[in-house]
């Protein structure tokens, strides 16, 4: 006799949690401090397209809320474009595109960097024979790579976080 599916994938996480919780596993935002430090972080992010979209990238992943926050986030954004995959006629059909994203976690009240890091991002995408196309790909790119940037800054903070709070 054969186990249901969803009976056999629910006894298996239920499984899966008592081994995590036996060996002593906590989530991340399970740490004290986590996310209310991570919500007490005002972002700083340089002008520009992808300094935009970085900065609205963490400003949603962080819920900031309102009021003086403790922490600035100070970020130093660079973006490369290289062209891959030529043709024939010295045309690039695929670039990749690179965007590092340094960044200083600054305390607020003393103006005294606590945690410095950097995130580099590298994807490809395409590249078409008609421009509005092209600009359209790269674009995407940046909107990508912004996300990611962002999504593995919160990470390295709250890691941090974490840490601080650790006995």
């Amino acid at each position: 006799m054969t186990m249901p599916p969803r009976l056999a994938a629910a006894l298996a996480l239920a499984c899966a949690t008592l081994i995590l919780g036996a060996c002593g596993f906590s989530p991340l935002y399970a740490q004290p401090g986590v996310t209310s430090g991570l919500a007490d972080i005002q972002v700083a992010a340089p002008r520009g397209r992808v300094g935009y979209l970085v900065g609205e990238a963490l400003d949603e992943a962080l819920a900031t809320r309102p009021g003086a926050p403790a922490w600035r986030l100070d970020l130093d954004l660079s973006e490369q474009r290289f062209p891959r995959g030529l043709r024939v006629d010295n045309v690039a059909t695929r670039y990749e595109y690179v965007l590092t994203a340094a960044y200083t976690l600054r305390e607020n009240a003393t103006d005294t960097p606590a945690k410095v890091g950097r995130v580099r991002v590298e994807l490809t995408y395409d590249s078409a024979d008609q421009p509005y196309a092209s600009v359209a790909a790269q674009q995407d790119a940046q909107e990508r790579a912004a996300a990611e940037a962002a999504r593995r800054i919160q990470l390295e903070l709250a890691a941090w976080f974490a840490q601080q709070d650790a006995p």
